[in-house]
């Protein structure tokens, strides 16, 4: 018995240490390859450092909630986690992938059966959740875009009674030839719709250059593949849209204030 013993002993002394996975920045810093070999332990419980092979380098997801922290990850198997911690059977939350067709609501009640104070949330509620400060700063943006859409308005608004004042003796020429009113107003509506479709587009061109500037700055800061800004065609082809009413509107007003003036006090000043 106790040569047995010994033999399993001297087995488990040359057993070979258990595998990690190493964070892809972690790795660059260190820095450290497959294969080779790291101590590890646990800060609190001050126990031994043991020694663990790293078997593979993975990437980070891109996670928005986790990227204020920046903390490097490592990756073990869960006895070997529970080795290191020195705790057994304890856990701040883990993941279930539930069967297709599985009720989520069942599956809940029976992981808070479980344990005293165990709580279960689906993914959605935990999006939900986690995400109150995005949603704030989603908020905020969403009041910018407002006040900008309508500086926009009042300045477009603006650039076409001027052109339309400064064209004053030119448009009371067109009245007096026979040129109608109507004809007058389309013109009007028309240049000022194109001057939008070309500051729709500009602003597109000027939003994507900046989009990445900024996705290529933080991106090298936080040495993460996270997007922060993005320009999505729903988003190019809104602007345009609003372009469009935006300019249809400033021109119809402007057009008002001309085609409503007899044609021989188009030319006063």
């Amino acid at each position: 018995m106790s040569l047995f013993f010994g033999l399993a002993l001297a087995a488990a002394l040359q057993a070979p240490p258990p595998g990690i996975l190493v964070e892809r920045r972690l790795a660059e810093s260190v820095p450290l390859r497959v294969g080779d070999t790291v101590r590890v332990r646990a800060l609190a419980s001050g126990a031994t450092p043991r020694p663990f092979v790293v078997e593979g380098v993975f990437e980070r997801p891109a996670d928005p909630s986790r990227i204020a922290r920046n903390e490097y990850e490592v990756r073990f198997h869960l006895p070997d986690l529970e080795e290191v911690l020195g705790t057994r059977d304890r856990v701040d939350r883990f993941a279930v992938v539930l069967s297709p067709g599985a009720s989520p609501d069942s599956a809940a009640r029976w992981i808070e059966g479980l344990a005293f104070g165990t709580r279960a949330y689906g993914s959605r509620a935990l999006a939900d959740r986690t995400s109150a400060t995005f949603r704030v700063v989603s908020r905020f943006h969403r009041a910018i875009g407002i006040v900008t859409i309508l500086a926009s308005a009042i300045f477009l608004l603006c650039v076409m009674i001027i052109r339309v004042d400064e064209r004053k003796r030119d448009m009371g020429m067109l009245r007096l030839v026979g040129v109608s009113r109507g004809t007058v107003f389309r013109s009007i509506v028309l240049e000022a719709i194109g001057i939008t479709v070309a500051g729709s587009a500009a602003g597109a061109g000027l939003g994507i250059v900046i989009a990445q500037v900024v996705n290529a700055y933080y991106a090298r800061y936080y040495d993460t593949t996270l997007r922060f800004a993005l320009v999505t065609p729903r988003i190019v082809v809104l602007a345009a849209l609003l372009g469009l009413g935006l300019g249809a509107v400033a021109g119809a007003l402007a057009a008002w204030r001309v085609v409503n003036v007899p044609p021989q006090r188009l030319g006063e000043r």
